[in-house]
């Protein structure tokens, strides 16, 4: 028998302004298909300690094209990033990028579960969006990784943060 979530089991995001960050980290090209965020992280976790002024929590970021969710496909390859905020002047590792997160209004979900659970975004983007006063606004998207959040464990803790804008 498939497992059924509660809509009401997800709360309701929080609405946060945010200011441009300067993020440094790694990035892949990937798809839901062909998904390399594994890969990703295995890369840059050893090296994160390379990045001087760094922040402690992770950004787990999504670069998605124009036009994205409007006709999703599961083929279609988006920027993943794995990157921490810095202050300063930082110095950037060989191998590392910088990424400008520019500002903007999020809806930010505090999310407790396993990060191969899809259900919060499934419900995100499919009941509480369109029942939502917002749209999506062409800007990354990202996962905070705090202190309580264990890759695939149930009792993981995150932040989902969509970049959105109200509707017309």
């Amino acid at each position: 028998m498939p497992l059924t979530l509660q809509t009401s089991a997800f709360e309701q995001p929080r609405f946060q302004e945010v200011f441009s960050k300067k993020l440094v980290g790694m990035h892949v090209t990937t798809s839901i298909t062909h998904n390399k965020t594994g890969v990703l992280w295995q890369s840059f976790m050893p090296r994160r300690a390379e990045i001087s002024g760094l922040n402690a929590c992770l950004y787990s970021l999504q670069v998605y094209p124009a036009g994205y969710f409007l006709h999703f496909d599961p083929e279609t390859e988006f920027e993943k990033w794995a990157l921490v905020e810095v202050e300063g002047d930082a110095i950037l590792p060989q191998g590392m990028d910088e990424f400008n997160l520019p500002g903007g209004l999020y809806a930010v979900f505090n999310y407790k579960g396993s990060s191969a659970d899809t259900r919060i975004f499934n419900y995100i983007f499919s009941e509480w969006l369109p029942a939502s006063s917002y749209v999506l606004d062409e800007r990354p998207h990202f996962e905070l990784l705090g202190e309580k959040y264990k890759n695939n464990d149930p009792a993981s803790e995150e932040e989902i943060w969509i970049p959105v804008k109200p509707g017309m």
